[in-house]
């Protein structure tokens, strides 16, 4: 089964989303990616993969995600949040957060743990062949 990615970051950590990409590059492209719509253009753009764009987060983005995660479709999300800027959609921001919660799916909101679910998600992939 192909594990499905969320990938999304504020305006202020998109170059680390990249980058955390990038370094994730093999790991990321046995994986079903979908993002946010700003996030993933630079994604694959950068790196090659292939990326579902939803809405940008403010447009409706978040809402996207978090309805495929409700429906069981997000195994993991990486939401690289800007803790420091407000953001207008933050109810859609919280909403997803808690949608993960409630659903157990596992959520990285900083650089750290993201490496962390995507560490643990390359050595379950070399596993599996």
């Amino acid at each position: 089964m192909t594990t499905r990615v969320a990938l999304i970051a504020h305006d202020h950590k998109k170059d680390d989303i990249v980058a955390l990409a990038g370094e994730y590059a093999d790991t990321l492209g046995r994986c079903r990616l979908v993002a946010t719509g700003t996030t993933g253009a630079r994604i694959a753009a950068v790196h090659g993969l292939t990326v579902e764009r939803m809405l940008s987060g403010p447009n409706g983005g978040d809402l996207q995600i978090g309805a495929q995660l409700a429906e069981g479709n997000v195994d993991v999300v990486i939401f690289l949040r800007d803790p420091m800027t407000p953001q207008p959609h933050e109810p859609d921001i919280n909403a997803l957060v808690r949608a993960c919660d409630v659903h157990n799916v596992p959520c990285a909101t900083n650089v750290a743990t993201a490496r962390m679910i995507l560490d643990t998600l390359t050595r379950r992939i070399g596993q599996q062949g």
